[in-house]
């Protein structure tokens, strides 16, 4: 037990940076596109890049989690995500800059998807939405940090500099991994049953792959839980990324205050992973969800019409405290949807919700330039508020999903 404590707090760090690197970039945009000599909408395609590849990668992630060791993956996509931070710290131009974060997301891609399932794999149901929760409190934190630090870095050390920290920070985490793992795996309990795990795994195939996948989606559970993720991840980690460009458009704040003002999203994330048991108690799944995307509604209405810019930041928070009570609750329904093939299913859910913020984001990007973000903003909203109630009817209440 103690192992898998040590092991979920390695995770989270690993998971923290991950997230870190994922929004580094939102309070970087406008600053990019006037060093690019770009508008902001094309600049996003850095934000673009990244979920665009995280989301196609997990199609390769799940099947590998599976075959190789999940915490195996894991330890190999943190480092890559060492080495291709440095290079984008380096990038000598907006091409090699977004070629590099696309090539960040693909590595980022096998580490938080495949901590979800391993907790799948190792905590029972019961408990499963609060140690969700935990990781779920180290992304936020990544987050918050990433937001903060990207708008930091850039009127301070210079974007580069935040990419060397990130770096640095991934090379920690797969060192410390790397070494926990290796220190588990010696035990005569741990190599009896790899060796059991081994003699039992059949030799992957594409074609096995493929039917397998195909199969899953022929579970009407998958289907919807997979559908739902994507228009969450449009609607309302889509809008996320422009967040900062409307503070800075919008009410004339500096990219730090943006930054600043966005880890007020984090902040309600965090606030949830906190409370999430006694929320869950007083609620259920079913409320959560309800509650979820009223807020996140409320969040983005105020960010796209509020004539202050104290109403906004009060968006920022309400907009996080509401994904995450949503995401969390669709987190779980992930891990239990295809319980035999845990690795598979949650990256599929991971793969969906980012290429619908990929295709948000592209959506968004179009409007930022033309000055659409309120209506498109207030779009969202009834869309994600729409999305809660749909999420609240299908789940089952403070029990497992049908």
């Amino acid at each position: 037990m103690q192992s898998t404590h040590t092991m979920l707090r390695l995770i989270s760090l690993a998971a923290f940076s991950s997230m870190a690197s994922m929004r580094v970039c939102d309070p970087m945009l406008v600053a990019l596109a006037e060093e690019f000599h770009t508008t902001t909408g094309d600049a996003a395609a850095v934000v673009a890049s990244f979920a665009v590849a995280y989301g196609v990668l997990q199609l390769v992630y799940g099947p590998l989690g599976d075959r190789l060791g999940k915490l195996r993956v894991i330890i190999g996509a943190t480092a890559a995500c060492a080495v291709f931070n440095a290079v984008t710290a380096m990038a000598p131009g907006f091409t090699v800059l977004v070629v590099a974060r696309a090539a960040m997301g693909a590595a980022a891609a096998g580490i938080i998807p495949l901590s979800m399932a391993w907790i799948g794999d190792q905590v029972p149901y019961a408990q499963r939405q609060e140690t969700l929760a935990r990781l779920m409190g180290a992304t936020v934190m990544g987050m918050m940090a990433g937001q903060w630090f990207g708008g930091f870095a850039t009127e301070t050390l210079g974007w580069r500099a935040a990419f060397a920290v990130l770096s640095a920070l991934f090379a920690v985490a797969a060192v410390l991994l790397w070494r926990q793992v290796r220190a588990a795996s010696a035990t005569p309990e741990a190599i009896a049953q790899a060796a059991a795990d081994a003699g039992g795994r059949p030799p992957f195939s594409l074609a096995g792959y493929v039917a397998g996948t195909l199969a899953l989606l022929q579970v009407p559970r998958v289907r919807w839980v997979l559908t739902v993720v994507a228009l969450e991840g449009a609607l309302a980690f889509g809008t996320l990324a422009f967040v900062p460009a409307r503070m800075v458009d919008g009410f004339g704040l500096s990219a730090s205050a943006a930054g600043g003002a966005m880890v007020l999203y984090g902040v309600g994330g965090l606030l949830y992973s906190v409370f999430a048991r006694r929320w869950l108690a007083w609620l259920g799944e079913r409320g959560l969800a309800l509650a979820g995307g009223t807020l996140i509604a409320a969040g983005l209405l105020l960010l796209a019409w509020s004539p202050l810019v104290a109403w906004a930041v009060v968006g920022c928070f309400l907009s996080g405290l509401g994904f995450y009570m949503l995401h969390n609750t669709l987190q779980v329904q992930a891990t239990q949807m295809a319980p035999e093939a845990r690795g598979t299913a949650v990256t599929l859910f991971a793969c969906l919700l980012f290429l619908g913020q990929s295709t948000g984001v592209l959506i968004v990007a179009f409007s930022v330039d033309r000055g659409w973000l309120p209506p498109v903003f207030t779009a969202a909203a009834v869309g994600v508020l729409l999305l809660g109630a749909a999420v609240s009817r299908k789940v089952q209440g403070k029990g497992p999903a049908a």
